[in-house]
């Protein structure tokens, strides 16, 4: 499974039973589905819950608060949750949304071509944290109505701005919430002059020895 070291690690030191297997999140979550028909466990992987992606677009608040004059916010894309929420609060405000994609993760971009939801397959150094098959049908309906620019990023460029934001900043993340910024520094998204842009970094549970990994 993709799932870094340190993440199971932080859960087991909560107290949490983590079990590890498969190959990718659709593994993952097959698995889970098996062992919560034998034990009567709840199903923690929210990712299509209205509620919790209500409470993802709380960001969009508190974005908007910072900056009152915000224009634009680039949020990376894995199962769409987080990227649902901010996309209807964003829509509301007059905020335009980029939804940045890895180029070996593009379920986002493969539901607005076909006009549906697909499964997709996943080849990439963010796929820990953005390597679901399939995005959300609340992700792609709010990707339609809010007109999203959708755009790719590239492995190289993901990790290079990954350890930019280490270098430079001291900011820790996962490869996963370095795309947004990542697409902007590739001009897969090019903002225009005088546009204010925020990115959502998210996703801070990774393993600080990889920062300066080139693969």
């Amino acid at each position: 499974m993709t799932a870094p070291a340190a993440k199971a690690a932080r859960l087991r030191g909560y107290g949490a039973e983590v079990r590890v297997g498969g190959a990718t999140q659709a593994d993952a979550q097959r698995a889970a589905r098996t062992f919560m028909a034998w034990t009567g466990a709840l199903d923690a992987y929210t990712h299509d819950d209205l509620l919790t992606s209500a409470g993802a677009g709380t960001i969009l608040l508190e974005l908007a608060a910072a900056v009152p004059d915000l224009d634009t916010v680039v949020v990376a894309v894995g199962a769409g949750g987080m990227f649902s929420g901010i996309t209807a609060a964003a829509d509301s405000r007059g905020v335009r949304v980029v939804g940045a994609e890895p180029e070996g993760s593009r379920a986002l971009h493969a539901a607005l071509a076909a006009g549906t939801v697909l499964d997709v397959e996943i080849d990439s150094v963010a796929a820990d944290s953005l390597g679901a098959l399939r995005v959300c049908a609340a992700a792609l309906a709010w990707a339609r109505a809010a007109d999203v620019h959708a755009v790719i990023v590239d492995d190289p460029t993901i990790i290079a701005t990954r350890r930019l934001l280490w270098d430079r900043h001291r900011i820790a993340v996962e490869h996963g919430a370095a795309t947004g910024l990542a697409a902007v520094r590739a001009d897969s998204y090019r903002p225009r002059p005088g546009e204010r842009v925020a990115f959502v970094l998210c996703g801070a549970n990774t393993d600080p020895a990889d920062l300066m990994a080139t693969v």
